[in-house]
């Protein structure tokens, strides 16, 4: 995004009352990153997007600008944070605010159909799908489908209102039944069923600032909620900190095992560091899983990255605080006016 001259100066003298902000929806998922950061004694405001307001003439007021906000938040109900937040990011963005994991980053993780556009663009394997807005608009293409498959919302988060469909007659009377499977965007995808030996489970990768930060391996059979937080998902044995706000997509009876993958394939790295280059994620998630075939398919990329502290440890440090570490290098880039470039 380019200002003129005159207006980026303006911006560059301006003081700011405020480091970092956080935009945040879910303020159990953010309490390990706001206690780090508080342990580090980084000054930062977090900015509720639940019941939020900003004017149109705003100028920005802090340093950096850093999106935690789920997609999924409409399974909350608290669907109104996710319009909020990228009307909110793209006027900051406007204003010449630096936002990490900003519009750009925010849309492409609400948008399924704009994920499997970006994998075909960059040649990396993915499922192949069909977006679409009406179950009779699918008979058109009934030839090209095959059929056990994938329903999934385009705007998706935690495994939300996912099915295993075996024909079209069954994927249009569950729409029938439960039309709020439409929600939140209107908009649905019949994606291709990939075949997996369920001990192997899923691999997913997290990346802080363009590098990998670690791999794991998610073993949770006959579940689609493979959300990494221990919120989500407690470690064997513990409970949810007392008042924190537990997940409401229930895991089922078999505990999810999350487990570190130190062994990940180099090639793997690579096809999903184009991802995140493309997509341009400061941080994020990005999902894999090996068929039975012997075919890696990529087919998730997550901007809010809930990161999992038992994994970390087995490589030896605490995601948070590698998480604050990049923040402050960010911050330290922004109070010197070199920005990274990315």
């Amino acid at each position: 995004m380019r200002h003129h001259p005159a207006y980026r100066e303006r911006m560059s003298k301006r003081s700011f009352s405020i480091p970092l902000v956080v935009l945040f929806e879910h303020p159990s998922w953010q309490e390990p990153l706001f206690a780090a950061l508080r342990e580090a004694k980084v000054a930062f405001e977090p900015f509720d997007l639940k019941s939020a307001c900003f004017g149109g003439h705003d100028v920005p007021q802090a340093q950096l600008y850093f999106n935690q906000a789920s997609p999924s938040s409409y399974v909350r109900g608290n669907a109104r944070s996710v319009p909020f937040a990228l009307a909110f990011m793209e006027n900051l963005e406007l204003a010449g605010a630096r936002v990490l994991n900003g519009s750009r980053p925010f849309a492409l993780e609400l948008s399924k159909s704009t994920q499997v556009a970006l994998m075909q663009k960059l040649g990396i394997p993915h499922p192949r799908s069909f977006i679409f807005n009406d179950p009779k608009a699918l008979r058109a293409r009934e030839s090209e489908l095959t059929f056990p498959a994938i329903l999934k919302p385009n705007q998706g988060g935690s495994g939300a209102r996912m099915y295993k469909v075996e024909n079209l007659n069954e994927l249009e009377h569950l729409l029938a039944t439960q039309p709020e499977l439409w929600l939140p965007d209107n908009l649905l995808l019949l994606q291709e069923y990939l075949p997996h030996e369920p001990e192997n489970g899923i691999i997913r990768l997290e990346f802080l600032g363009g590098e990998l930060l670690y791999a794991m391996r998610v073993i949770a059979p006959g579940q689609f909620n493979l959300c990494p937080s221990e919120i989500c998902h407690p470690e064997s044995g513990s409970k949810n900190p007392d008042g924190a706000e537990v997940c409401v997509i229930q895991p089922a009876a078999v505990a999810a095992k999350f487990l570190p993958y130190p062994e990940v394939p180099k090639e793997a790295v690579e096809q999903a560091k184009q991802i995140i280059k493309a997509g341009k994620l400061d941080v994020g998630g990005i999902e894999y899983l090996d068929t039975s075939d012997g075919r890696r398919v990529f087919y998730d990329v997550n901007a809010n990255s809930n990161l999992r502290p038992s994994v970390a440890a087995a490589f030896g440090f605490d995601p948070f605080q590698r998480v604050v570490q990049y923040l402050k290098r960010e911050l330290a880039g922004e109070a010197s006016g070199v920005r990274r470039v990315g």
